[in-house]
């Protein structure tokens, strides 16, 4: 039977709120939109590694710092290579693909690139669209120890969630990704929202995980989540960054820094811990040997607390029984 009009509205009103989600392919960038409004820009060129920028949060908020990718006022220039959102790693074989060096500067070891091959999925949906794209690691000497498939699929919501997977395969040699704080599943939150402001001044920001330790005290511990938040243009927001449950070494360490960076690091033992033997954290693939990684990213309004980070990842740990 129809319902009459004046209790169908009512009805209809308590659904989910879900915007659709546009992918716009260019020859450099694939642009995400939601709800016909940017929500970050896949670049795919122009950098030592691949990565998304900016991420866009709840009420319009840009929710990542923008150098080196363009000049903001009142922005650090530090870490050239903490480019918004990105997967990459310090120690492959040896070389380095995490960090980029500064103008006029040069590194000390080895660094490779993780360049772009070909795009295996570009779409968009009526809730949620996706982007998988095979990618190849090529080391200053032209060798591709690894390559790899990486997954980035955003839905719309009360909070705006991706999740993003790697799959990396070593190519025709054992691979090892070395022990090293440098890495790996990393955002570089925005300069509102650090612990420490530039110039080193007190900030609003806060850093929590899932058992409880908060800011400086949540680097090199381990944890199943951390959710980083603090103020964009007068209202306080956050970013949680999930360590799927099936993940080798889950919960895994997390290289999270006052000045706005938070990594989930897998490979990271004796660098965080210096009791344990050099190399603890070392994780080897046999040549054709394959391992994912996968990971939740929550967008959200409010402090971990308020957006109900704690049980947001219960519910994610139970799905992925």
């Amino acid at each position: 039977m129809r319902l009459p009009l004046l209790l169908a509205v009512p009805l209809l009103a308590t659904l989910p709120a879900w915007a659709a989600v546009e992918m716009k392919q260019g020859p450099e960038k694939v642009r995400v939109e939601i709800g016909g409004q940017l929500f970050t820009e896949y670049c795919f060129t122009g950098a030592p590694h691949v990565y998304f920028h900016p991420l866009i949060g709840p009420g319009g908020a840009r929710m990542t710092r923008d150098w080196p990718m363009q000049e903001t006022p009142g922005e650090e220039r530090d870490h050239p290579h903490h480019r918004s959102l990105w997967f990459s790693h310090g120690a492959v074989n040896g070389v380095d693909f995490w960090t980029e060096a500064a103008p006029g500067k040069t590194l000390k070891q080895p660094s490779g690139r993780i360049e772009h091959v070909k795009f295996l999925e570009v779409q968009g949906g009526e809730k949620e669209g996706v982007i998988r794209d095979q990618l190849r690691w090529v080391a200053a000497d032209g060798s591709v120890p690894l390559t790899s498939v990486q997954t980035f699929r955003v839905r719309d919501g009360a909070a705006r969630a991706i999740d993003f997977s790697m799959t990396l395969t070593a190519g025709e040699k054992a691979v090892t990704l070395g022990d090293t704080k440098e890495g790996t599943m990393a955002v570089r939150i925005a300069e509102s929202m650090r612990l420490i402001l530039p110039g080193k001044k007190p900030g609003a920001g806060k850093i929590v995980n899932s058992a409880g330790d908060t800011d400086r005290a949540v680097w090199g511990k381990k944890a199943a989540w951390v959710d980083y938040s603090g103020p964009v243009e007068g209202k306080v927001v956050g970013i949680a960054i999930f360590d799927h449950p099936k993940n080798p070494r889950h919960p895994t360490r997390w290289h999270a820094r006052d000045y706005g960076l938070v990594a989930a690091n897998p490979f990271c033992e004796h660098e965080m811990d210096k009791t344990q033997p050099a190399g603890t954290g070392d994780y080897s693939l046999a040549p054709g040997q394959s391992v994912t990684f996968q990971y939740r990213i929550i967008l959200h309004a409010g402090d971990a607390a308020e957006a109900k980070i704690a049980e947001r990842f219960a519910a994610y740990a139970a799905a992925a029984k």
